[in-house]
């Protein structure tokens, strides 16, 4: 498998993702494009499931992670990609390995899914719980929304930035989609200041936020007396 993503190396694309993933060595980067790396999850899965490699953990460069993640999100049947999931999770390291998972399966399977996505968001590991807020988000803040959801990410306690920062994104969102209801959680200082103010933040980034919605945002603000 390293000789096929070597195939696809751009160096100074390497330089460029170890920027953005300032956590992982430079040195495991071979500098491979998501879209090729895509392309190359979907070549693999027409050519057979790469059990081998789904079970050769850890991985030595990055790109092996994310092709990792990739075909995983490929698997078509529900109970063997959260076998897949649960095997690779604790191994994720990075926002972006974690973030380039989305497994096609979940959409017919939310009602399963919806009894994982607690148990991730509880987990201790920061990749394993921004993960769950991750799948949460892309699955539960349209037709599936019920609003007793936006307490599973507002129970999250975490000093990890990537969890907050996942949190955020998250109510964000749900400022977007579900406003009556995630509202609230700002009005009534559910979330940690930081948390808060970043999801405000990234909420007045939003075209899908309303201008007057956003002049009312930014009476919510906080004040972060640690700083």
């Amino acid at each position: 498998m390293k000789d096929r993503l070597f195939a696809l190396q751009d160096a100074e694309y390497a330089d460029f993702q170890s920027k953005l993933t300032p956590n992982v060595p430079r040195e495991r980067f071979i500098g491979v494009r998501v879209p090729a790396a895509r392309n190359l999850a979907k070549q693999i899965m027409k050519e057979g499931k790469p059990t081998g490699f789904l079970k050769s953990l850890p991985h030595d460069y990055f790109e092996e992670d994310m092709l990792h993640g990739l075909l995983i999100s490929q698997i078509l049947d529900y109970d063997e990609c959260i076998l897949e999931l649960e095997r690779f999770l604790p191994f994720v390291d990075n926002w972006a390995v974690c973030d380039t998972m989305s497994p096609k399966v979940f959409r017919k399977h939310r009602t399963e899914l919806l009894q994982k996505i607690p148990e991730w968001i509880s987990s201790d590991r920061t990749y394993t719980c921004r993960f769950g807020i991750g799948m949460l988000m892309a699955h539960f803040l349209d037709e599936d929304f019920k609003p007793e959801y936006l307490e599973l990410p507002a129970m999250v306690k975490s000093e990890e930035y990537y969890v907050r920062m996942m949190v955020a994104w998250y109510f964000a969102t749900a400022l977007a989609k579900q406003w009556d209801y995630a509202v609230n959680y700002l009005q009534d200082n559910r979330l940690e200041t930081w948390t808060h103010n970043k999801a405000i933040q990234k909420a007045l980034e939003s075209y899908r936020i309303t201008a007057e919605q956003k002049d009312y945002l930014r009476t919510l603000k906080k004040r972060d007396y640690r700083k």
